[in-house]
């Protein structure tokens, strides 16, 4: 194990409960390794978030680079997915 440092913590009356019941119920075998796997899920998710964020703003960079926004009519797509749902209903009627 690398180098380990002890750190003091503050934790309510119920996290302590939580963690003392799965050392005793054998889960973990002690309180420090509960802790430890939680930072490490902390990490994980962070690192996550990171990625997330810069997949975010590279899009963003993305969609700045790729010129003014323009109004766009949804009619035409509405049309054709009425007549989707349309003919899906039809040949469903059909099949019965």
């Amino acid at each position: 194990m690398p180098d380990v440092q002890k750190i003091s913590i503050a934790l309510t009356g119920e996290q302590l409960g939580a963690l003392k019941a799965a050392v005793e119920t054998g889960e973990y075998a002690t309180t420090s390794e509960i802790v430890r796997e939680a930072i490490r899920d902390w990490q994980f998710k962070r690192e996550l978030r990171q990625e997330d964020l810069k997949r975010l703003r590279q899009l963003w960079d993305q969609g700045k680079a790729s010129g003014a926004a323009s109004p766009v009519d949804f009619e035409p797509a509405r049309r054709e997915a009425r007549q989707r749902l349309a003919t899906a209903a039809e040949d469903e009627a059909r099949a019965s």
